[in-house]
Parts: structure tokens; sequence; C-alpha cells
């Protein structure tokens, strides 16, 4: 596959041959699993104290001839504190039991539980070559919701990578035609709901992924516009180009990171 090459100025300034990773076959179900399991390994443990509820000194015995016992008083054999007693007459409290007050979880979470998703190494990677396929399909990109210029898909020059400004990163964009999507990736305000109650007034849609073949001014200049992420070549992975595991997330690939793909022969 043949793409453009776009300079700072929005013109083009040649053609480039995409690599083998971006011919690779669509697979949303490898992709899917992918994400979970990135996620998966971000989850953090949780767990009740394995004394909670277990604190009250509580018991009943059953035994005939027992003193504190529940013989022969036609009461259920709960666990039960003794709050006073006259004589052989006790008042009891059900605790400790599950269903009691302050009383225990039948099955609380553990903290021991193992989140941890794993994937084969072979899926993962072809699950990586998926996604870099999927960003250069204009249909699916457009399916995904994204506001793209009838230029895409494109490669950035190399020269971009030495931007140091987020202005000229924003008027780059919007001489490639980007102005939808960047209005459409801006901070808004969620409508009233239980989200609003858990600190999830806004909501940010993710927008525009820079893929760079080196540490750079555009790591810098790009990350203060909202929705939009940078990576190095080399670090990427499947939830930056599919995140929420759907394809199909808008992608400029800079020259230098195509070909350092290619001569590396990165994900293969």
């Amino acid at each position: 596959m043949e793409v453009t090459v776009k300079a700072k100025d929005g013109s083009d300034k040649g053609k480039i041959m995409l690599p083998e990773q971006f011919h690779e076959q669509l697979r949303p179900d490898l992709v899917q699993r992918a994400v979970l399991a990135l996620q998966s390994h971000r989850r953090k443990a949780y767990g009740t104290s394995p004394l909670a509820g277990k604190r009250a000194s509580a018991k009943l015995s059953r035994q005939r001839r027992s003193y504190k016992g529940s013989y022969g008083l036609g009461i259920s054999r709960v666990p039960r504190k003794i709050m006073s007693r006259r004589g052989r007459r006790l008042n009891w409290v059900g605790a400790f039991a599950p269903g009691m007050r302050g009383g225990r979880r039948a099955h609380p979470p553990k903290a021991e539980k193992i989140w941890w998703q794993d994937i084969n190494k072979k899926e993962r990677r072809k699950s990586l070559r998926s996604a870099i396929a999927a960003s250069v399909m204009k249909d699916i990109v457009a399916q995904r919701g994204h506001k793209i210029p009838p230029s895409f898909p494109f490669i950035l020059d190399a020269s971009i990578e030495e931007i140091q400004k987020t202005k000229m990163i924003l008027d780059f964009l919007r001489v490639a035609g980007f102005d939808e999507e960047l209005a459409r990736s801006k901070i808004k305000k969620v409508r009233a709901g239980k989200g609003k109650a858990r600190d999830r007034k806004y909501k940010k849609r993710k927008g525009i992924l820079f893929v760079v073949g080196k540490d750079c001014g555009l790591l810098h200049a790009a990350r203060n516009i909202p929705g939009t992420d940078v990576c190095v070549v080399g670090d990427l992975n499947t939830e930056l180009l599919a995140p929420g595991g759907a394809l199909g997330r808008v992608t400029l690939w800079t020259a230098s990171a195509v070909e350092k793909m290619e001569k590396e022969r990165l994900f293969l």
C-alpha cells in the first residue's frame, strides 16, 4: 500500500510504501483480548480485612447440660453474644454469622484474588499488527466516529517530529483538515447521572495518536491537546491504537517511525 507523505505546510512531499505490518488481517476478537489483558495489569487488588465482622466474642453451645447453651429453649443455633443475664435467663444478641447485625459477610472480596489476564505472545503481536493495519483504513477509522479529511490516510514528514510548540501542531492539524476532529475531542460536561457523583463530571474522547520514531519535541508539544496521545513506535501497544478494544483510532505516523518499524521488523 502506497500513501502520501505530508510536509509541515500540508503540501504533498512524495509517496512511501507501507511495510508488511500494515497488511495484517483484521482480528477484532484478538484486539479485544489484548486490550482486556493490558487493562487487567493495572487493576488494583482489593478485599476486606480477614477479621471484619469477627471481632465480637460470640458463640452458642448446643450441648444438653451446658450453662450458656440453647438446648431446649426453642431458639435457632445462631452464634450470640451475651449482653446481660439474670440467673439462667440470658439476654442474647446475634453476632458473627452472616446476616446478623455487625456480622461478617458470607463471601467477601479477597485481596489474594488474581486479576492478571495473560495472552500468548503470537496473539499479542498479531492483535497489534491488526490494530496497525486498521489505523490506515479510511472506512474503519470513519466508522469509529472520527472526523477525518478526504486526503486520509497519509504519513507525516520526519521534520514534524522537531516541532516544539503546541500552537504549531494545532496549525498543522487544521491545515491538514482535522478541524472537526479537534472539536470532537474537547473535554465536555456529562449529563446528570451517577457518574457526576463519582467524580466523572467530564468526558474526553480519544482523538489523534501520533507515532514517532524517537524521543523528540513532538512528544511534549502535542500532549496538551485534549484527547491526543504521542508514542514512540517501539512503545506501541494495542490499547493505544484501539482504545476500549474498538479498531480504527485515527493515527498519524511519521516517516521515521514507519522506516524504523520496517528496518527493525517490529511486532513480527
